[in-house]
């Protein structure tokens, strides 16, 4: 159910979810921070079997909503975990009005984590996202703005869509919606510049394959079509 991916951090793959009649697989992230406890990054459904893995690592302090996206199993967790705080990305305590959050991310990382995991938000019309970078293990992870489904992950015309969104690529890539939804491209490539700046060795995401060689060199492929304009 977890699954080591480096130094003090792992992931697990949740169900499959809809949205707007599109399939999305889901993934999260276990952080285990200096003090023994736990940072959970866009926790996906909880099991008994996940929460008992879990519960083998550390003791579950801070659960992580890291975009206005990626809330959907968030009340489980809470209720599961009555102690941990609430961190959700800006604008979503206005989306979930029946979650009462402890922190609402910003690009200062909170004290807990502080020098253990940095973090930027990356702002578009679609979503705001809190991109994070575990030290540690070297991993930047992102939510959405990084996607990559297998070729026959869709069918019909949901699959002519996901082609030109630039959903299915050889490499996890930005879709074509965020790109375009984009409209402080200034202020986004300041971002991207402290993004490079990591000293990244591997690029985790919600939706497709992590990149875990030459992250740098993918990072700026990736993002090539924002530094272009």
């Amino acid at each position: 159910m977890l699954t080591k991916f480096g130094t003090d951090i792992w992931i697990a793959d949740g169900q499959i979810v809809s949205v707007i009649g599109f399939r999305y697989p889901t993934r999260m992230a276990v952080i285990r921070l200096a003090d023994g406890t736990l940072f959970i990054w866009s926790p996906v459904a909880l099991s008994d079997e996940l929460r008992q893995a879990v519960d083998t690592i550390g003791k579950v302090a801070h659960i992580v909503a890291p975009n206005t996206l990626h809330h959907l199993f968030l009340p489980d967790w809470i209720t599961a975990y009555p102690d941990a705080k609430i961190h959700g990305a800006p604008k979503l305590a206005q989306k979930r009005k029946d979650i009462a959050f402890d922190d609402e991310l910003s690009e200062i990382p909170n004290p807990a984590w502080d020098g253990q995991i940095d973090q930027v938000v990356l702002q578009c019309a679609i979503t705001t996202e809190v991109v994070f970078f575990h030290i540690a293990s070297g991993t930047v992870i992102f939510t959405d703005l990084l996607q990559q489904f297998p070729n026959d992950w869709h069918s019909g015309w949901r699959r002519v869509v996901a082609r030109l969104d630039l959903m299915v690529c050889k490499e996890p890539s930005v879709p074509r919606k965020f790109r375009i939804s984009f409209v402080k491209r200034t202020a986004a490539r300041k971002v991207m510049r402290k993004i490079y700046a990591w000293p990244a060795q591997s690029v985790l995401m919600a939706h497709g394959n992590p990149v875990t060689s030459d992250a740098p060199l993918y990072l700026r492929r990736a993002f090539a079509w924002l530094l272009r304009d």
